[in-house]
């Protein structure tokens, strides 16, 4: 237990509740004053080292001693080995007497350490080593001309025993090759003995001695400079607060066993990482969001009631997708995150068994209703259009319609006066301010919309609502893309126009408009035949060879270009595509006889032909009526 305790056993500095009988809390203190101290010093010794004068220029180092002959011995390249008999070299005989020479005064001194290592395995003892600088000035100096060589002994010493040197044994000069695993008879011979005739016979058959060599000098060998490392300061971060119980940011790979990435897998992260480690998880999620989703679309549990009033008019004969497409486009549903609306109320028509349940003819409905309430308006007899006031009805001017049409639907709506006549001309609007030349009527621009209409007015107050609607309506389309295609206002409301009557599907507007921009680039005729039908006023019938052939200039089968003006009021769902077309290579299009009044799309001659040979084939199986599938 530490002595360093204060008054009561609490240390200087440390925690009051300190108990010093507690052999685990004492360890803790010694620990924390450890790292204290290590700390202390540490700091000293930066202060020191910034306060001290920059260290003195490094002396030039001494000369080296003299080698000794035993450090010439272990520093020499071993003898070559000598050549196999006729592969002598050629050498002169200058280079030979020096290689003599030389032979012989390493050889002298090989036999000089061994007599004087043979000398002291006699004594029994091993000469102690002086001091560095007392070896050096025993070590006997090379031998020269003028001094004898140490090989020739002037005292009374023992010579050297005679020795032989075994020719299948290898030289300490050669190479030596492994002999592989020793046993006892054939021990592996030991590189620090000598070899050859350099080696001391052995004492008797069973045993075998070698000549040790004398020991090598402590500066030599290095032995006794080694001193243990200082232990380091920088163990603990400076500073930084060190639990008891550990470094608490290494808690996760003691629990674990393993640091991040030690297992060997790959590991993902980023905002992506959840997505690859596990992507059948977020597949599923994915798949489950969209049903959810798809359910939400279908079902609208928190839709509302809508707002506002919309008339609708439900042709006789129109099938579910025509109805739903009617409502789409008044704005009285709307279509889902991923589904249209159309789709989606025909799937909730099927649903609920009302498919033949809806009841045609004028209904009054809200904007943005639910599909189950639209469906239950529907399926009930509509109410009568008059409200509050007698002689007020809904007018209601479907989109696509000519002015022949319109007129019709007034009159039956009991709205005075004549129509054709009140859509000559307007000082509300001119045709021509949009681009038209030699204008005959407002046609075109008389926008379909719903009123509530005095009958008792004159026609004319209806005409001036449709005018001032457009107004409104056209200059939400964007023309930038018609303009850039030397297109005018007036040109963009003729396409539209075409567009509503040749587009059996909402869909497919933009298809139609990319048809007849790329005729018109190309040059050819557009063949519509809905320009006929207004030109001649056929709008039910099938049109007559004569028709086809007529000289009309709305004839676009016979005329190039755009017809001289439009065909009928289209909505602004047409206008928009007809400013911005689909990008396509589509030349030609025909009616698809295995869809509802879908067509079908075709980049040559050659597909458009086949596409019409199979309608016509359909036509004629049904009768020689259209065939369709809407129901």
């Amino acid at each position: 237990m530490s002595d360093n305790l204060g008054k009561g056993g609490i240390p200087p500095g440390g925690d009051p509740l300190f108990d010093p009988n507690d052999p685990a809390a004492v360890e803790r203190e010694e620990r924390r004053r450890e790292r204290e101290a290590k700390r202390a010093s540490k700091r000293s010794k930066k202060k020191a080292k910034a306060a001290a004068p920059p260290p003195p220029s490094k002396p030039a180092p001494p000369p080296a001693p003299p080698r000794t002959p035993e450090q010439e011995f272990w520093d020499e390249p071993a003898e070559p080995t000598p050549p196999l008999p006729g592969q002598e070299p050629a050498a002169s005989g200058e280079q030979a007497e020096k290689a003599e020479r030389g032979r012989r005064r390493l050889l002298g001194r090989r036999k000089g350490k061994a007599a004087a290592a043979g000398a002291a395995a006699a004594a029994g003892a091993t000469p102690p080593t002086p001091p560095s600088g007392e070896q050096e000035a025993a070590q006997p100096a090379p031998p020269t001309a003028e001094s004898p060589s140490p090989a020739e002994p002037t005292t009374g010493e023992a010579p050297i025993p005679p020795q032989t040197e075994a020719p299948q044994k290898p030289t300490a000069e050669a190479p030596q090759i492994d002999p592989g695993p020793q046993t006892a008879e054939a021990p592996r011979p030991d590189p620090n003995q000598p070899t050859g005739e350099h080696a001391v016979p052995a004492a008797g058959p069973a045993t075998r001695e070698h000549r040790a060599l004398p020991p090598r000098p402590v500066e030599e060998i290095g032995a006794g400079d080694w001193e243990p490392p200082p232990p380091r300061d920088d163990w603990f971060g400076d500073d930084e607060p060190f639990d008891d119980e550990g470094d608490p940011r290494m808690a996760g790979a003691a629990r674990s066993g393993r640091r991040h990435g030690d297992d060997g897998r790959r590991r993902f992260g980023g905002p992506l990482g959840p997505f690859l480690r596990h992507p059948f998880r977020v597949l599923g999620v994915v798949v489950l969001i969209v049903v959810l989703l798809f359910l939400n679309s279908l079902f609208q549990p928190f839709h509302g009631d809508g707002s506002g009033k919309v008339a609708v008019v439900i042709p006789k004969g129109s099938s579910v997708g025509e109805v739903g497409e009617l409502l789409e486009r008044k704005g009285v549903i709307s279509g889902g995150f991923i589904v249209d609306g159309s789709t989606l109320f025909q799937a909730r028509v099927t649903l609920a068994g009302d498919r033949s349940n809806l009841i045609a003819g004028k209904h009054l409905m809200a904007k943005d209703m639910s599909y189950s309430d639209a469906i239950d308006q529907l399926t009930k007899e509509p109410k009568p259009v008059e409200v509050q006031k007698p002689g007020v009805v809904t007018v209601m001017i479907p989109e696509g319609q000519s002015r022949p049409i319109t007129a019709k639907l007034l009159q039956e709506d009991g709205i005075k006066g004549n129509y054709m006549r009140a859509t000559k001309r307007s000082k509300i609007l001119n045709p021509e301010q949009y681009g038209g030349k030699n204008v005959k009527s407002l046609e075109g621009f008389l926008y379909p919309d719903s009123w509530e209409f005095n009958t008792h007015k004159p026609v004319k107050n209806l005409v001036a609502l449709q005018l001032k609607d457009f107004k409104r309506k056209i200059k939400k389309v964007k023309m930038k893309y018609a303009k850039s295609k030397n297109l005018t206002v007036f040109d963009v409301v003729t396409i539209a126009s075409m567009i509503e009557r040749e587009a059996g599907v909402p869909k497919q507007r933009k298809l139609v408009a990319s048809v007849i921009y790329n005729r018109l680039h190309e040059g050819m005729t557009l063949g519509i035949d809905s320009t006929i039908r207004f030109a001649t006023g056929n709008y039910e019938k099938p049109l007559t060879q004569s028709e086809l052939e007529s000289n009309s200039p709305y004839n676009t089968r016979t005329t190039p270009g755009l017809p001289p003006g439009p065909i009928n009021s289209p909505g602004l769902a047409a206008l928009n595509a007809a400013a911005h077309p689909a990008k396509t290579n589509y030349l030609f299009y025909v009616n698809n006889p295995n869809s509802c009044n879908e067509l079908t799309f075709a980049k040559t001659e050659a597909e458009f032909l086949a596409d019409a040979a199979k309608y016509e084939r359909a036509r004629e199986k049904n009768g020689g009526n259209e065939p369709s599938t809407c129901k």
